[in-house]
């Protein structure tokens, strides 16, 4: 896309998206199992947003790293998490911060595994944020990145999230080829979700995703994961990479 957005400092938009997964734990869960599984030691998550999936990885007792770009959301974090076991910390990070070296030098090798879901679609220089995950990471440690998929799903969500694309696995597994890192695993996610996507965004032109439609929509996760399992995860909301640091 040719969009060109604007930080902001507080992301209404944003902030209403998380509190509608929020009402989605089943979604939330789901995610966690597929992603969460592939990481292990002291794992960092980039974008931590209103902690959703921060939770997840603490009950299933692992080592996390919080970080958001936004004070608000730190804010957030820390008021929920912040002392509660396992937690490494709860940071500012900014992934293309333009002194990244300096700033977050102290980091470089640090982690045995990395996450950013839903992160990196907000990022126009999304070459660059790879790059920069991959330095905070030990040698051999993996990196698992979520974004949404199908650049022709994008719609009035994306604008409004400020998403400069949508990805499929050939593109996103371009990212981590251009940083040599070794790609271990590749999948889509959550089919059925594209339907909610299309109808509530490119149909009724909704900018926000309805809280109403993300409790629906929790009631059938259960059915949603077989669905997805049939098909072979060969069509989805998502897409997922995950590779290696040699």
């Amino acid at each position: 896309m040719t969009n060109s957005f604007q930080f902001k400092e507080f992301d209404l938009e944003g902030l209403q998206t998380l509190e509608a997964m929020a009402a989605a734990p089943r979604l939330n869960q789901w995610m966690y199992e597929t992603i969460g599984k592939r990481l292990s030691g002291n794992i960092l998550e980039i974008g931590s947003g209103i902690g959703n999936i921060s939770e997840c990885f603490l009950q299933d007792n692992k080592k996390i790293q919080l970080t958001d770009l936004r004070e608000n959301y730190l804010s957030f974090l820390r008021h929920k998490f912040e002392g509660k076991k396992n937690i490494l910390g709860i940071e500012h990070l900014d992934l293309v911060h333009p002194n990244f070296d300096e700033f977050y030098g102290n980091k470089f090798e640090k982690y045995d595994g990395l996450f950013a879901l839903n992160v990196i679609e907000h990022i126009e220089n999304d070459v660059q944020a790879i790059a920069n995950c991959k330095k905070l990471l030990k040698k051999g440690g993996r990196m698992v990145i979520l974004v949404p998929a199908y650049q022709s799903l994008y719609n009035g969500f994306d604008k409004a999230l400020e998403h400069y694309r949508r990805y499929n696995k050939k593109t996103l597994a371009q990212l981590f080829e251009t940083n040599h890192l070794k790609i271990t695993h590749q999948q889509y996610f959550n089919f059925i979700g594209v339907f909610g996507w299309f109808f509530s965004g490119t149909v009724l032109q909704k900018e926000i995703i309805p809280k109403g439609q993300m409790q629906v929509f929790n009631k059938l996760v259960p059915l949603f994961k077989i669905i997805d399992k049939v098909i072979f995860n060969s069509l989805g909301l998502s897409v997922i990479v995950e590779g290696i640091k040699e």
